[in-house]
């Protein structure tokens, strides 16, 4: 099993509507193409920043490390998003 927290910058965000049209399209995104639990953690209330985290669990460590990768570089090349910091627990 594995947990991965991304705190992200959404610097073109000057409403929670605006965050909330940035934020929805990476999260399905990561359910669709990685099929991970995925949720919105922290920072709810600010225009300009959001948590997402992201739990797997797959049949060894290697599989847990490739989909939390993969679900990196997704949010990493998603539009109008800065990853500022990322932590990953493996079990």
């Amino acid at each position: 099993m594995g947990v991965g927290v991304w705190d992200l910058h959404l610097p073109g965000c000057h409403s929670l509507k605006e965050k909330r049209g940035v934020v929805r399209p990476v999260v399905s995104r990561l359910r669709r193409t990685l099929n991970v639990s995925v949720a919105e953690t922290g920072q709810q209330d600010q225009w300009q920043r959001a948590e997402l985290a992201c739990a797997t669990v797959a049949g060894d460590r290697v599989g847990v490390e490739r989909v939390l990768r993969d679900a990196d570089r997704c949010i990493e090349g998603a539009d109008g998003v800065r990853i500022i910091d990322t932590t990953v627990r493996i079990e």
